[in-house]
């Protein structure tokens, strides 16, 4: 069985990687339903309509990669919404 490109960066996203990247966040959240919307300077808010689920962030610079913690926060948002 093929894994969908969803079900990837969920497992990616799940090893907690040193090199998952602001755009693959993105694209994952999409895909599961949450919004983009740009907030003040680099802090983006991710917006889950269905659920009203919100994931807070600032946008990684000068490097594209998340930091421990943002993915430890992303991964806390998604398992409160049974989405992981």
């Amino acid at each position: 069985m093929t894994m969908s490109r969803r079900d990837k960066l969920k497992t990616r996203l799940l090893a907690r990687p040193k090199d998952f990247t602001f755009d693959e966040l993105r694209r994952l959240l999409r895909q599961l339903g949450y919004e983009e919307q740009q907030a003040e300077g680099s802090r983006v808010t991710f917006y889950r309509e269905s659920s009203q689920s919100v994931i807070k962030l600032h946008r990684p610079h000068p490097h594209p990669t998340l930091k421990a913690y943002q993915i430890n926060q992303v991964l806390d948002a998604l398992r409160e919404e049974e989405l992981i």
